[in-house]
């Protein structure tokens, strides 16, 4: 067994411990990814649940079960029986068949818990287990890093195909397509030209044709792992009050980049970026929009609010995004005790640089064309 796969199943093993169940079902599409290090289990990727199930034991047992329909290709492409012993049945078999496959492991009177609702006497925990996903392994990270500079290489790609006078589903599909040609997905793809940057914070593409300023937004997603990053693009020199509010946003990034560190809590960080963006003259802008936070398996595992009790985890992902009106900062990192690792950036894309109780940090500048 793999040394990531070992440490995944101690996590969950823990967990079930702690709970008391005898196993956990893992259907959702990003838990199937995390446990077998970027296999899939998507076949509707319109649900949440995949096409097959991972089940593991409180004495760290792993099981994979799926119908006939699936299995063959589940043992060929996604993960190996040696790893995850399968159980398989009839694809005309009802809901209620998995619990009974695991009850046959477990016993008859076994708890069972699930990362999704499913028929069977199961208790859907995914909040329990979701923590156990927070902290990267070394082959986890390296992997991130991998991701992130090939999306911010992609963006960049993109960028230098952009005319004026394009539309912004035009500019999406070039970001689709060059995200695809370097094995990503772009899960989130918000474009917005000139007047639509200030109008709405989730401009999802229209037939509107941008001539001036424009920003790009992708959440780029392979083996599980999704990277976010955002881009603002100007045709000509830069308007004075956009240099502005963008530095603005970076500062705001920046202060929050700092105190993302082992133990802050959610609200310590929302605290940290409230104020930031009133130190710069700026304070209603956190209302309009959320600042970004943890990130991994999903574009965001959670984010900053004034009450949120969630704690940064050591090795853990956060994408942050402050936004000013008009204007937008975003990156994917990595942090630990001592370092924020930015691992989404463009190269040779222009930078600005903040600094916060002596640390430099970067943030994503604007392009001229």
């Amino acid at each position: 067994m793999n040394v990531e796969l070992s440490e995944k199943t101690s996590r969950l093993t823990a967990m079930l411990g702690r709970t008391g169940f005898a196993g956990v079902f893992l259907t959702m599409q990003h838990n199937f990814a995390w446990l077998t290090a970027g296999g899939s289990n998507g076949v509707d990727l319109s649900r949440d649940n995949g096409a097959s199930t991972l089940f593991v034991t409180s004495d760290g047992r792993r099981f994979v079960l799926a119908n006939t329909i699936e299995m063959p290709r589940l043992l060929a492409e996604e993960l190996s029986a040696e790893d995850f012993e399968p159980l398989s049945f009839p694809w005309q078999a009802g809901g209620e068949v998995m619990a009974e496959k695991a009850r046959d492991v477990c016993g008859s009177a076994a708890l069972l818990a699930s990362d999704i609702w499913m028929p069977g006497d199961v208790t859907p925990i995914e909040h329990e287990v979701a923590p156990c996903r927070f902290q990267l392994t070394p082959d986890e990270a390296d992997r991130y890093r991998t991701l992130g500079h090939d999306a911010g290489t992609a963006m960049l790609r993109v960028i230098s195909q952009l005319e004026p006078g394009e539309t912004e589903l035009e500019i999406a599909e070039k970001l689709r397509h060059e995200f695809a040609l370097a094995d990503m997905t772009s899960i989130v793809t918000l474009v917005a030209g000139d007047e639509r940057i200030s109008k709405f914070r989730h401009p999802v593409p229209t037939m509107n044709r941008w001539n001036r300023t424009l920003l790009l937004v992708a959440c780029a997603k392979r083996g599980g792992l999704v990277a976010s990053l955002s881009r603002m693009i100007c045709v000509g020199s830069v308007p004075h009050e956009l240099a502005a509010k963008t530095e603005a946003a970076a500062y705001v990034n920046a202060c929050l980049m700092e105190a993302t560190r082992p133990s802050t809590t959610s609200a310590q960080l929302y605290a940290i970026a409230a104020a930031a963006y009133a130190e710069r003259g700026f304070g209603g802008e956190i209302d309009l929009h959320h600042q970004g936070g943890a990130a991994g398996y999903r574009s965001r595992e959670w984010v900053a609010r004034p009450n949120g009790g969630e704690t940064v985890f050591p090795s853990q992902a956060f994408a942050w995004n402050p936004s000013i009106t008009g204007t937008k900062v975003e990156e994917t990192c990595i942090v630990d005790e001592h370092n924020v690792e930015v691992i989404t950036a463009s190269p040779d894309f222009p930078a600005i640089e903040s600094m916060v109780n002596g640390r430099l940090f970067t943030s994503p500048g604007i392009f001229s064309l």
